[in-house]
């Protein structure tokens, strides 16, 4: 958690106490959900809380923890929902006003924030934590000289908290005033002496003031007490290199990449390194990872194509400031190289014409006078290209994985289809009381249950667990169908089993005939469905083309085959059944939700998000169909409704949601 947020949650059990209510269940669960957030069990108290709040939805304080949680597990947009349900249930609760101002500020929306801090602090002018969360807001949204007003008043209340000045220092920085900077950062090392923040925040200004050893002294310092702070070696790197210490700053670099192997800028500034002392191969291995992670960098095309000048590679040295050029046209450099390259394998025509074009970017370069000039410094021939980059805030951070240009596509697979399934358990999921679980009641569905002749569940759990023996079960069912002539119920028992041992030809063979003999059955249809579904992607998984659905980091999504290849699967069989289904049945929710994925499987994404919608019409609390849907809707780049589906899957049990949300719902739009 970054040093701006740190004071705002530790305290937040101590100042608000829950008063004694008459209903002992719920305070039984309201200890419960406290107590897991102080564990850090984040999942476990939005359990309790969501009970509590099917128990008496006028709770306020309910809502309210449940989205500290939320906020905790990086759920943003779940955490402001239930802060505004808080708020509309107790419009004075200074708390939710404080939290959801957080939330907000988070979110990148800082006027809404500031608002909800200035109500808080209306309400409570007393309380010195609001002046903290504002302060820090007023920084985030760069109004500096406030952020500093509002972190004198809290200081003036709590004299001895080390963040306090840290995040002055921080303003007073952008302000342009180091020598208050260094006096706070100083404060804060005298206050907690332990933590390398300090230590790594004064080393900076002593950077920017040439003041080497200094610096030095203070990262040693930062990292014998954090030897895990990559942040700490970075900025140690730079300051050896400075120092003449080419080792040193290689040693440091190569501690950085073990822990964070795809952080472009420090394989950027090693490349660099690794190119100045000879090391060529290792230098072009760090740039291809640097452009594999973030494929525009112009610097890193421009750079590589000096080691191939160096190298004699002349195509590949031409192919790469054609990249530069294209990525920066105004690149003047670029231009100039090329025509040298060009005049090496006597392409001297093309050379002249690139000599000429970078004499007019020049030219143009230099009669630009205002600092307006922006990136026309790319045509400035004086300037070098081979510095390492640092990083370009002062405003030092405990790690710097936002600093970082990388776009790592992950593949996040659908929620399976639901379908019915051998029984493997008759208890409720850790010890929930049956009243108060997810479990779906529907009478026919019950009816269907008690009449096949093993006992069975409606999940979405992956059938086929090696560990299970079924063959006893098979040998009796083997002998009850012969001895009731192939009854349907009796065949339907028999897919099941075969379905789970992988043995997929026969248990479709097993369904149909369970269909010929029983059509009128609704559930036949839906297993029969999910089946040949999963029968393609078991098939699919073999040749390793299985379709997912991946996004980058900053929740771009894309439709890909794994191995790159356009090859795609028919599910129109098995879309078939689920509507012959949903014609038997209209009102059974796991119908739709099967078609959803069906359907975005087959890339009709609108109508996947059509039929989830239908599920969680008639269900509300499928936790997959919201989780599917989310997925669906940020692959279509509707990303606020999505992270909002996301964070209902989470509150209804999907705790995989949160780690989908921490990708790709933490950013601002």
């Amino acid at each position: 958690m970054s040093v701006l947020m740190r004071p705002l949650l530790t305290l937040l059990l101590l100042l608000t106490a829950w008063s004694a209510r008459a209903q002992y269940d719920i305070d039984q669960f309201f200890f419960r959900g406290q107590r897991a957030m102080m564990e850090g069990q984040y999942t476990q108290a939005i359990n309790n809380f969501n009970i509590i709040i099917r128990l008496d939805d006028s709770l306020y304080e309910a809502y309210f923890f449940r989205g500290i949680a939320k906020y905790n597990l990086g759920d943003f947009a779940g955490a402001e929902s239930d802060f505004n349900r808080a708020i509309e249930i107790n419009p004075v609760y200074t708390l939710a006003y404080h939290y959801r101002a957080i939330t907000r500020s988070r979110l990148g929306r800082y006027d809404e924030a500031i608002a909800d801090l200035q109500h808080a602090v209306d309400l409570r002018p007393n309380y010195s934590g609001l002046y903290f969360s504002r302060g820090v807001t007023y920084f985030l949204s760069q109004q500096f000289e406030k952020a500093v007003e509002d972190f004198n008043r809290f200081i003036r209340q709590e004299p001895r908290e080390p963040d306090a000045y840290l995040n002055r220092g921080a303003s007073y920085l952008f302000l342009g005033d180091t020598v208050k900077a260094l006096q706070d950062y100083n404060r804060a090392i005298t206050l907690r002496g332990f933590d390398p923040e300090g230590y790594i925040r004064r080393s900076r200004i002593y950077y920017s003031q040439h003041r080497l050893e200094d610096a030095l002294h203070d990262l040693d310092k930062a990292i014998e007490l954090d030897t895990a702070n990559t942040f700490a070696y970075f900025n140690r790197a730079l300051i050896r290199y400075e120092m003449k210490d080419i080792g040193g700053t290689l040693s440091d670099f190569d501690e950085v990449l073990s822990r964070e192997p795809d952080n472009s800028l420090t394989l950027y500034n090693r490349a660099l390194i690794r190119s100045q002392i000879g090391d060529y191969n290792r230098a072009l291995e760090d740039y291809d990872m640097v452009l594999n992670i973030n494929p525009e960098n112009v610097l890193a095309y421009y750079n590589r194509s000096i080691l191939f000048i160096e190298m004699g590679r002349w195509q590949d040295a031409i192919d790469d400031l054609s990249r530069a050029i294209e990525l920066y046209p105004d690149f003047a450099n670029a231009y100039m190289n090329r025509s040298y390259v060009k005049n090496q394998i006597g392409q001297y025509a093309s050379a002249e014409q690139d000599y000429r074009t970078a004499q007019g970017k020049i030219s143009k370069y230099r009669s630009m006078t205002s600092d307006s000039a922006g990136r026309a410094a790319f045509a400035d021939t004086s300037r070098k290209y081979d510095r390492l980059l640092a990083l370009d805030s002062d405003f030092a951070r405990s790690d710097f994985n936002d600093e970082l240009l990388q776009n790592r596509n992950v593949s996040i697979n659908l929620k399976p289809l639901y379908r019915f399934v051998i029984s493997r358990t008759t208890t409720g999921a850790d010890g929930m009381p049956i009243l108060l679980s997810n479990n779906y009641e529907d009478a026919r569905m019950t009816e269907f249950e008690a009449a096949v002749p093993v006992d069975v569940e409606i999940s979405c759990r992956l059938s086929g667990a090696a560990s299970v023996d079924n063959s006893r079960l098979m040998d009796a069912v083997d002998d009850e169908l012969r001895r009731t002539g192939n009854d349907d119920r009796v065949l339907f028992a028999k897919a099941l089993l075969e379905s789970e041992n992988k043995q997929f030809n026969a248990a479709l063979q097993c369904y149909s005939e369970a269909i010929d003999r029983r059509p009128e059955e609704v559930f036949y249809y839906i297993n029969r469905g999910a089946l040949q579904s999963e029968m393609i992607d078991f098939i699919s998984s073999i040749e390793n083309n299985v379709q997912v659905l991946t996004m980058d980091n900053a929740g771009t999504a894309k439709a890909r085959v794994r191995d790159g290849s356009s090859r795609s699967y028919d599910y129109s069989s098995a879309i078939s059944d689920m509507n012959t289904a949903a014609s038997l049945y209209p009102d059974f929710p796991f119908i739709y939700y099967n078609l959803g994925n069906l359907y975005c499987l087959s890339n009709d994404m609108p109508e996947a998000i059509t039929q989830y919608t239908k599920a969680i019409e008639l269900h509300p609390r499928l936790g997959e169909a919201y989780y599917n849907r989310g997925l669906v809707l940020i692959y279509v780049k509707d990303k606020a409704k999505g992270c909002l589906d996301l964070s209902k899957a989470g509150e209804l049990g999907i705790d995989e949601a949160y780690s989908v949300i921490n990708k790709y719902c933490d950013t601002e739009e």
